[in-house]
């Protein structure tokens, strides 16, 4: 069954309808609230008008932001306190390295790295073997079948076989 078109006469009705609807269940909801609670009418829906904001004065604006700079003031100065007294307490100076000390750990990072390396090759070496022995099994030969006297193959291949098998015998 097809869909009429709505027009806005229509779509005007239908939500003039719901509103209807709207307001009857809202005033059954009261009255069903008013016998619950005893006796209790205010409606719990909001007023439709809208509510104007409040206008802060110019003046009143200078005062509210006076105030919230003191308090940042005040919390910055509580913070500030406890760093002055640790900047007070002397530090230790900054160690430095001696270029002896340099020297030793530059040789003790070049023997690790040279063992390292040499374990590497190591097994580099050994995987190599071990890649070669696995070729040279894989490459073995199967045994040959005995090969045949060379006269006769040879005088197959030149086509002569029932001279050269008379010459032969």
């Amino acid at each position: 069954m097809p869909t009429p078109k709505l027009s806005a006469e229509i779509i005007a009705a239908a939500i003039e309808g719901f509103e209807s609807q709207k307001r009857r269940i809202d005033t059954q909801i009261e009255e069903l609230r008013a016998m619950l609670s005893g006796g209790r009418t205010e409606g719990t829906v909001a007023p439709e008008a809208p509510t104007r904001k409040r206008k802060v004065s110019a003046a009143a604006r200078r005062r509210m932001a006076e105030g919230q700079k003191k308090r940042w003031a005040a919390i910055k100065a509580e913070s500030k306190t406890p760093e002055s007294a640790a900047k007070l307490e002397p530090s230790k100076p900054k160690r430095k390295i001696s270029s002896a000390g340099r020297r030793a750990i530059s040789e003790a990072t070049k023997r690790r790295w040279a063992l390292k390396r040499a374990e590497a090759a190591k097994e580099q070496a050994a995987s190599a073997k071990k890649a070669a022995k696995q070729e040279m099994a894989a490459k073995k030969p199967a045994k040959k079948a005995p090969a045949k006297p060379a006269k006769k193959t040879a005088a197959k291949a030149t086509g002569q076989g029932g001279m050269s098998e008379a010459v032969a015998q």
